[in-house]
């Protein structure tokens, strides 16, 4: 699908940015196109790639409707990775979020159609279910817009989709580092809540469903991805003593509580009860369908849903997977 095909990848200097860059390199694009806001990113992608001829860097940011238009001339494919996704600072700063994560998502949208893009893939995550927070809020009306997007473009052949995921390990931003540094410089780790669990992936498996998405796309759905639960108390356990051994640290290494931020949830869901009575699903994901036309879409392997349940305890992977998963992705 993307052998000698010319793609871009906004906000391809964040974690999952890079997975996905390191994947695409091997189906021999004629050109990747890396556009992000932070120069010194891009410097250190430079360095690490700089054995391929057939990356390029571009300086935007998408709040930029003329720089996003730009970055996207013969483009046949993009990834709509850039977000304000910090909870916190979302919640202190919403309307700078509302600027990336909305207008910016708008301004890839009209980009994509003024230039004949294929496809574009954006993705989501489950804070935008029931939001609490600023940033799910934003996500899901960036949702709205992509699904909106495909019903509006007229005769333009550009096929809209997103595709929702919870937590991937190791980005950035993200519990696991953070318990790392916590564990080497300070001793102890702070943890919101013991009891919280999450959806979690690695960024292996994160790839591999978003390129998956994106190949069987029709228009307008969006892609649920069928995620592991993980308890938090479990991950920072597997954190303590991985690194602790790592590091020869011997003091034992405290856990304390703070409490839930701002906007935080103690759960987070992969979809609502009325998006559930809608979805099918297949092997790996379930699948949102359009809120308007295009209903008859069909999907090989694709059934009813009809079991979907809140997350429980119970179906929280095990301690020791999480451990495999961690030493595997190589993340501590």
């Amino acid at each position: 699908m993307y052998k000698g095909k010319k793609l871009l990848i906004i906000g391809g200097t964040g974690t999952i940015g890079q997975h996905l860059l390191q994947e695409l390199l091997t189906h021999n694009p004629e050109v990747i196109r890396i556009f992000s806001r932070d120069e010194y990113k891009q410097f250190e992608m430079q360095q690490q790639f700089q054995e391929y001829r057939n990356i390029r860097y571009l300086i935007g940011d998408i709040r930029d409707a003329k720089r996003v238009s730009r970055a996207m001339e013969d483009i046949d494919y993009v990834f709509h990775l850039a977000a304000m996704k910090h909870v916190p600072a979302c919640e202190y700063n919403p309307f700078e979020a509302v600027k990336t994560n909305v207008l910016g998502t708008q301004n890839v949208i009209q980009a994509a159609l003024e230039n004949g893009v294929k496809r574009v893939l954006f993705t989501s995550t489950d804070k935008a279910i029931a939001p609490s927070n600023t940033y799910g809020a934003t996500k899901l009306t960036a949702e709205r817009l992509i699904s909106a997007a495909q019903y509006q473009k007229g005769p333009k052949e550009t096929v809209f989709s997103s595709v929702r995921f919870g937590n991937v390990m190791g980005s950035r931003g993200s519990v696991i580092p953070l318990f790392k540094k916590q564990i080497v410089e300070k001793g102890r780790i702070t943890l919101t809540d013991g009891s919280m669990i999450r959806y979690m992936m690695t960024p292996s498996q994160a790839i591999q469903l978003i390129l998956k998405a994106n190949e069987i796309a029709q228009g307008g759905e969006v892609f649920v991805l069928k995620m592991p639960i993980i308890k938090l108390n479990h991950l920072a356990e597997v954190m303590i003593e991985e690194v602790t051994k790592k590091c020869r640290i011997n003091n034992k290494v405290e856990i304390k509580e703070i409490g839930l931020r701002p906007g935080e949830k103690r759960y987070e869901e992969l979809m609502t009860e009325d998006e559930s009575r809608i979805a099918s699903e297949i092997e790996e994901m379930y699948i949102l369908p359009p809120p308007y036309g295009a209903k008859n879409n069909s999907y090989q392997g694709e059934r009813s849903t009809n079991h979907y349940q809140l997350p429980n305890d119970s179906e929280a992977i095990p301690k020791e997977t999480v451990r495999k998963w961690l030493i595997e992705e190589q993340l501590i």
